[in-house]
Protein backbone atom coordinates (compact mmCIF):
# COMPACT_ATOMS: atom_id res chain seq x y z
CA UNK A 1 0.00 0.00 0.00
CA UNK A 2 1.22 3.70 -1.04
CA UNK A 3 0.48 6.72 0.73
CA UNK A 4 -1.78 8.45 -1.40
CA UNK A 5 -0.36 12.06 -2.75
CA UNK A 6 -1.97 14.83 -1.43
CA UNK A 7 -4.26 15.49 -4.81
CA UNK A 8 -5.79 18.81 -3.56
CA UNK A 9 -2.07 20.58 -4.38
CA UNK A 10 -2.67 19.65 -7.75
CA UNK A 11 -5.00 22.30 -10.02
CA UNK A 12 -4.29 20.49 -13.45
CA UNK A 13 -5.35 17.31 -14.39
CA UNK A 14 -5.33 15.86 -18.20
CA UNK A 15 -7.26 12.49 -18.93
CA UNK A 16 -6.52 9.86 -21.72
CA UNK A 17 -7.69 6.68 -22.65
CA UNK A 18 -4.90 3.45 -22.93
CA UNK A 19 -4.62 2.54 -26.95
CA UNK A 20 -4.28 -1.27 -27.78
CA UNK A 21 -0.49 -0.67 -29.32
CA UNK A 22 0.68 0.30 -25.60
CA UNK A 23 -0.80 -3.17 -23.43
CA UNK A 24 2.00 -5.59 -23.58
CA UNK A 25 1.69 -8.85 -23.45
CA UNK A 26 0.97 -9.36 -20.18
CA UNK A 27 -2.00 -7.04 -20.62
CA UNK A 28 -0.58 -4.14 -18.97
CA UNK A 29 0.36 -0.76 -20.18
CA UNK A 30 4.31 -1.18 -21.39
CA UNK A 31 6.38 0.58 -18.64
CA UNK A 32 8.17 2.81 -20.86
CA UNK A 33 5.07 4.65 -22.16
CA UNK A 34 4.24 6.20 -19.03
CA UNK A 35 7.13 8.50 -20.19
CA UNK A 36 4.84 9.08 -22.99
CA UNK A 37 2.06 9.79 -20.95
CA UNK A 38 3.65 12.28 -19.15
CA UNK A 39 4.99 14.30 -21.67
CA UNK A 40 1.49 14.56 -23.05
CA UNK A 41 0.08 15.82 -19.54
CA UNK A 42 3.46 17.88 -19.66
CA UNK A 43 2.52 19.91 -22.98
CA UNK A 44 -1.07 20.89 -21.96
CA UNK A 45 0.21 21.74 -18.35
CA UNK A 46 2.29 23.92 -20.46
CA UNK A 47 -0.50 25.21 -22.35
CA UNK A 48 -2.93 25.62 -18.98
CA UNK A 49 -0.11 28.13 -18.08
CA UNK A 50 -0.41 29.68 -21.35
CA UNK A 51 3.10 29.04 -22.23
CA UNK A 52 2.12 26.71 -25.02
CA UNK A 53 5.18 24.32 -25.92
CA UNK A 54 7.92 25.36 -27.57
CA UNK A 55 6.78 28.49 -28.54
CA UNK A 56 5.88 30.01 -25.17
CA UNK A 57 9.41 29.87 -23.98
CA UNK A 58 10.89 31.13 -27.65
CA UNK A 59 10.72 34.62 -26.90
CA UNK A 60 13.10 33.96 -23.61
CA UNK A 61 15.71 32.34 -26.05
CA UNK A 62 15.47 29.28 -24.17
CA UNK A 63 14.30 25.71 -23.78
CA UNK A 64 13.29 22.90 -21.61
CA UNK A 65 15.59 19.61 -21.45
CA UNK A 66 14.29 16.68 -18.98
CA UNK A 67 17.72 15.70 -16.73
CA UNK A 68 16.22 13.89 -14.70
CA UNK A 69 12.60 10.82 -14.46
CA UNK A 70 12.02 8.79 -11.49
CA UNK A 71 9.08 6.57 -11.93
CA UNK A 72 7.13 4.36 -8.64
CA UNK A 73 4.94 2.05 -10.22
CA UNK A 74 2.05 1.27 -7.38
CA UNK A 75 -0.43 -0.90 -9.95
CA UNK A 76 -0.80 -1.63 -13.47
CA UNK A 77 -3.21 0.31 -16.17
CA UNK A 78 -4.88 -1.30 -18.72
CA UNK A 79 -6.36 -1.67 -22.34
CA UNK A 80 -9.17 1.00 -22.14
CA UNK A 81 -8.81 2.48 -18.96
CA UNK A 82 -9.44 6.01 -18.73
CA UNK A 83 -6.45 7.33 -17.13
CA UNK A 84 -6.33 11.06 -15.53
CA UNK A 85 -2.45 12.36 -15.31
CA UNK A 86 -2.10 14.72 -12.19
CA UNK A 87 0.56 17.71 -12.74
CA UNK A 88 2.22 20.26 -10.63
CA UNK A 89 5.22 21.98 -10.41
CA UNK A 90 6.51 21.22 -6.85
CA UNK A 91 9.37 23.55 -6.71
CA UNK A 92 11.86 25.88 -8.71
CA UNK A 93 15.41 26.16 -8.91
CA UNK A 94 17.69 28.03 -10.17
CA UNK A 95 18.37 26.49 -13.11
CA UNK A 96 15.30 24.18 -12.84
CA UNK A 97 12.06 23.35 -12.51
CA UNK A 98 10.95 19.51 -10.29
CA UNK A 99 7.35 18.55 -11.93
CA UNK A 100 5.19 16.18 -9.72
CA UNK A 101 3.08 13.62 -11.68
CA UNK A 102 0.49 11.15 -10.53
CA UNK A 103 -1.79 8.90 -12.42
CA UNK A 104 -4.74 7.50 -11.08
CA UNK A 105 -7.82 5.05 -12.48
CA UNK A 106 -10.94 5.84 -11.09
CA UNK A 107 -9.74 6.95 -8.04
CA UNK A 108 -6.77 4.08 -8.02
CA UNK A 109 -3.44 5.54 -7.34
CA UNK A 110 -1.13 3.93 -9.83
CA UNK A 111 1.89 5.39 -11.09
CA UNK A 112 3.66 8.33 -9.69
CA UNK A 113 6.68 10.48 -11.22
CA UNK A 114 8.58 12.95 -10.40
CA UNK A 115 10.68 14.82 -13.48
CA UNK A 116 13.45 17.38 -13.35
CA UNK A 117 13.55 19.76 -16.46
CA UNK A 118 16.68 22.23 -16.42
CA UNK A 119 15.80 25.35 -18.76
CA UNK A 120 19.37 25.69 -21.29
CA UNK A 121 19.45 28.56 -23.83
CA UNK A 122 19.15 27.39 -27.42
CA UNK A 123 21.45 28.92 -29.01
CA UNK A 124 24.47 26.80 -26.71
CA UNK A 125 22.59 24.30 -25.68
CA UNK A 126 23.92 24.55 -21.96
CA UNK A 127 21.87 25.45 -18.11
CA UNK A 128 20.62 29.07 -18.45
CA UNK A 129 19.06 30.75 -15.29
CA UNK A 130 15.15 30.34 -15.71
CA UNK A 131 13.92 33.73 -16.66
CA UNK A 132 11.66 35.60 -14.48
CA UNK A 133 8.52 35.35 -16.42
CA UNK A 134 8.97 31.88 -16.88
CA UNK A 135 9.55 31.43 -13.04
CA UNK A 136 6.61 34.16 -12.47
CA UNK A 137 4.50 32.01 -14.75
CA UNK A 138 5.09 28.49 -12.72
CA UNK A 139 5.03 30.36 -9.00
CA UNK A 140 1.87 31.85 -9.66
CA UNK A 141 -0.10 29.11 -11.42
CA UNK A 142 0.93 26.30 -8.59
CA UNK A 143 0.70 28.98 -5.58
CA UNK A 144 4.96 28.68 -4.89
CA UNK A 145 7.05 31.16 -3.20
CA UNK A 146 10.67 31.28 -3.78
Amino acid sequence: MTNQPNFSLFKFKHSLRVRWAEVDPQQVVFNGHYLTYFDVAFTEYFRALGLTYPDGLKQYNCDMYVRKTTIEYHAPARFDNELTIYVRTSSIGNTSITIQMEITCQQQHLISGTLIYVNVDVQTQRPMTLPQGVREVFERYDNLTT
